[in-house]
């Protein structure tokens, strides 16, 4: 400890920092205006639909997208009588039909409407039937083209009182999920700022000391938004990854400074000067923030080994942000601070201040000083209890469903649209979501090729995989055949992926696949979501791997202790479970599910719970890293272990209570969107940040420890030539005077 040369890069990164102010603030804009900028020169690239799967719905993907056949958006209108008693057949029925299609017809917006009489689209109970036709122009943008088209129809049902006359497809949905939720996820992404920046007001009771972590944090995010742009040609975004984006950056954002300014303030209120102060906060807090924004990297880049494009964009977006508010927290935050000095503390709220002085400014906290104070007492039975009742609410993932949601289960019964979905399932089940069948020949008009498709046709519907009409596509140029075929089960997903294997391994073999040259990949909704989840647990062992061998050696690394590095994983891992098992109880079992509108959900969607695992297991990481910092700290500065644990957790309790509360809160707002799948991340984050913030961090983390007493520290011999992290330094040795030639050494 004798050695005053700061040591360290964050150390030195926020030494350089604090003599350089207006270099290192200059730095951080320019850096901020470049990035966006540039992203902004270069435009966006998008993951195509096409790259979002591997296997057989790519293959199907990329043989439309080579012969360059345009699919427009389908629409389709349902005629069903209300009562049953007017049949098909009747004159008012077919008065209706011919109403309908004359009415769209007459918009001029669609191409090839078609009477169900000519397609035979009627249902079986002949109450019901089909218009189809498509829209014209380009699919992506037909939702802003169909407005005339609804309106057409909604006044033919005026006409007719006793049917139902309603339209669904790709593009009346898009329109409608753009009416009733289009700023509803925007909407949340925008309030998540006063949220934040809310709790750090109780936090710091200074608005300038708020204002901080939210400025840095919005920088970050604009900064990385730009970097998005330019990676993005190697690496294609999302909309989707935007906003996971927005969501991490804003979470760990405001974190890491948090944790910075925090320890300068306990330093300053401890009595050291400014300089000082901000010495020992980049020694120490700035070290921890780098060790947690490696690690949460890590994690990130755990979603590049899933070979799914969206997971890949959303895996890049939140490693860069991380790493871009990391940077920033060690470098332009110290800068500021030194800037500030005293006027961090500017408009000052008084009933907060009042607070502070009662409750004293040592940074502890009476709440966990006293729930330490039993932990430490007892800590076998504080694990056995703690782990107990994580396992037990862990336990219901065992029995964890993961699918695709339907538009049922997303939406609920509260969009008009997702009736109409369920009427055509029920009328004429899988219409609403058919197979469709690529069929790729040297020549598509071939005798044997045509006598193939005609075998398929009848095949798929004797196998009992689809109970027709099987409608056939020929393209002749480009001599490819799309073969759409309903599935039996219709919205049953299960049923309907039955119905799929069937043709994929029954019907198919036995027709298409007996030509030779013949390609004919099954794509489709329920097609694209069978290969998605596939494809996702294939990914699950690698990634798991990944991510865990990678945070193990990491922490190894930083901590030169075995101990720390095992439990830390082993926590994190229990952290995650019993989000897991909240997630199931919730919105698989429907235990509580009132409460966050999610009633008849029944299952998990697909991609949650690897994502889940990603962004949970390095976020969790900034608390561990936090306290277990301030644990070895005070350990190396002569305190016994038990005492360095209550002064590690106690006086870091603050910090994580209200970094975690931020954390809740912005995750929590996800939960009150309306989609099923938002409610289930933002829940399933929630819930796990608040276990970690808690039990795992205020119970099972120092009683953990102290169990293992001095254990915590063991390093084999065999692992000391493992390189030295820790770049630890006393308050006491950070406080004498520094030379400047140790502070100017190269960060």
């Amino acid at each position: 400890m004798g050695n005053t040369e700061v040591r360290g890069l964050a150390a030195r990164a926020g030494g350089w920092s604090a003599r350089h102010r207006w270099a290192a603030v200059g730095i951080w804009v320019l850096f901020v205006v470049l990035a966006m900028g540039l992203g902004s020169a270069a435009g966006r690239v998008d993951v195509e639909e096409s790259d979002q799967l591997k296997g057989e719905t790519h293959t199907a993907a990329r043989i439309i997208d080579d012969a360059g056949i345009e699919e427009p958006a389908g629409e389709t209108v349902l005629i069903q009588s209300k009562s049953g008693a007017v049949k098909a057949t009747s004159g008012e029925f077919r008065a209706a039909v011919a109403d309908v299609v004359k009415a769209v017809d007459g918009t001029g917006k669609v191409t090839d409407v078609t009477s169900p009489y000519d397609t035979h689209t009627i249902s079986r109970d002949g109450r019901s039937a089909l218009v189809q036709f498509d829209v014209r122009g380009d699919a992506e943008t037909a939702a802003d083209r169909i407005e005339p088209v609804l309106d057409a129809v909604a006044a033919v049902q005026k006409e007719h009182g006793s049917l139902r006359i309603e339209e669904i497809g790709g593009a009346s949905m898009q329109k409608q999920y753009k009416d009733a939720f289009g700023n509803d996820f925007q909407k949340a992404e925008y309030s998540a700022v006063p949220v934040a920046l809310g709790i750090l007001l109780i936090a710091f009771g200074a608005l300038v000391a708020a204002l901080l972590p939210v400025a840095l944090a919005i920088t970050a995010i604009m900064a990385t938004m730009g970097l998005m742009g330019i990676v993005s040609h190697l690496q294609p975004m999302s909309d989707t990854a935007n906003s996971v984006m927005l969501l991490v950056g804003m979470a760990v954002g405001v974190d890491y400074c948090l944790f910075y300014l925090r320890r300068e303030r306990e330093e300053r209120a401890a009595g050291r000067d400014a300089s000082t102060a901000l010495r020992i906060a980049a020694a120490t807090s700035g070290r921890a923030i780098v060790v947690s924004g490696v690690t949460v990297c890590v994690a990130m880049a755990g979603m590049l080994f899933t070979g799914l494009a969206e997971f890949e964009a959303m895996g890049l977006a939140s490693l860069m942000v991380v790493a871009v508010a990391m940077v920033g927290s060690v470098t332009v935050l110290p800068a500021l601070l030194s800037l500030l000095g005293e006027r961090v503390e500017k408009g000052r709220l008084p009933f907060l201040r009042r607070r502070r002085r009662q409750h004293g400014t040592d940074g502890g906290s009476r709440f966990w000083t006293a729930v330490l104070r039993g932990v430490l007492a007892k800590p076998l039975v504080s694990v056995l209890v703690a782990a107990g009742v994580l396992l037990a609410i862990a336990a219901p993932a065992l029995g964890m469903k993961t699918q695709q949601l339907t538009l049922d289960q997303e939406f609920g019964d509260s969009l008009p649209i997702v009736q109409t979905y369920n009427r055509i399932n029920d009328a004429f089940p899988g219409g609403s979501e058919p197979a469709q069948v690529v069929v790729k020949a040297k020549d598509i008009n071939a005798p044997a090729v045509r006598q193939a498709l005609a075998d398929f046709k009848k095949e798929a519907i004797a196998s009992g995989a689809s109970r027709g009409p099987v409608d056939i596509r020929l393209h002749d140029a480009q001599n490819v055949a799309l073969v759409s075929v309903p599935l039996v089960g219709g919205s049953d997903m299960d049923k309907a992926t039955e119905s799929l294997e069937k043709l994929r391994d029954e019907v198919r073999p036995a027709t298409l696949g007996k030509v030779d040259g013949v390609q004919a990949p099954v794509t489709g909704q329920v097609a694209g979501n069978h290969d998605f989840n596939d494809q996702l647990m294939g990914s699950v062992v690698p990634v798991f791997a990944f991510v865990v061998v990678f945070a193990f050696l990491l922490m190894l690394l930083s901590f030169r202790s075995l101990t720390i590095a095992i439990t830390s994983i082993v926590l994190n891992l229990l952290s995650v479970a019993a989000a897991y098992g909240i997630l199931v109880a919730v919105f698989q079992h429907g235990w509580g599910a009132s409460l966050v509108g999610a009633e008849g959900v029944g299952a998990i969607v697909t991609w949650l719970p690897l994502f889940l695992f990603v962004i949970l297991f390095g976020l969790s990481m900034d608390y561990h890293v936090f306290v277990v910092s301030r644990i070895r700290e005070a350990r190396l500065r002569g305190r016994d272990t038990k005492d360095a644990i209550r002064h590690g957790v106690v006086t870091t309790a603050g910090v994580v209570t209200s970094a975690a509360v931020i954390m809740v809160a912005v995750f929590a707002i996800f939960g009150t969107l309306s989609m099923q799948s938002m409610k289930q991340m933002g829940v399933g984050l929630a819930a796990a940040v608040l276990i970690d913030a808690t039990v795992i961090r205020g119970v099972l983390l120092p009683a953990v420890m102290a169990l293992l007493g001095e254990r915590n520290w063991y390093l084999p011999r065999w692992l000391h030539r493992l390189p030295d992290l820790t770049h630890d330094e006393a308050p006491e040795a950070i406080a004498r005077p520094v030379r400047e030639e140790g502070e100017r050494l190269t960060v």
